[in-house]
């Protein structure tokens, strides 16, 4: 066989080896009822099952397990792998029952994305101004855990 010979059939078995798709499965980031957006739901991931296409997150703010009156409120989060049929049901009942963000009441909101890791961040469902505020306390708490990593090595 020649070297062009050769060389041909390399490109060609290169590009037919990028065409074939090697699915390995979503990833997702997975915590349950963490105090934010912090350490187990920043570096736990998980590889969802073949059914599961879509990354969702839960932000809830209140008092745990259940609400007293004068009770610390705080954030918990929540992400996991889902079908992306259960995280739009669960997004659309949430949305338009639970996620009013009144700082005195206890409320929730779901999100959810595709793509491997795509829940990072949690942006709560609120308006416009809201949403930009969340992100953007999303942003400046991610980078302080990435910093405070920096440090300590």
């Amino acid at each position: 066989m020649q070297h062009w010979q050769i060389a041909v059939l390399a490109i060609c078995a290169f590009y037919l080896c990028s065409q074939v798709n090697f699915v390995e499965g979503l990833e997702c980031y997975v915590c349950s009822n963490q105090t934010g957006n912090t350490e187990k739901c920043l570096n736990t991931i998980k590889t969802c099952e073949s059914y599961e296409n879509t990354c969702g997150t839960e932000i809830r703010w209140g008092s745990q397990p259940y609400f007293s009156e004068g009770a610390l409120k705080q954030y918990y989060v929540s992400k996991r792998c889902m079908t992306k049929e259960q995280c739009q049901s669960k997004r659309k009942r949430y949305m338009q029952l639970y996620c009013t963000h009144i700082w005195y009441e206890d409320w929730a909101c779901n999100e959810c994305c595709q793509g491997d890791r795509c829940n990072y961040f949690v942006i709560s469902g609120a308006t416009t101004q809201r949403k930009g505020m969340f992100a953007l306390l999303s942003v400046l708490l991610a980078m302080g855990v990435m910093f405070r990593q920096l440090i300590k090595q």
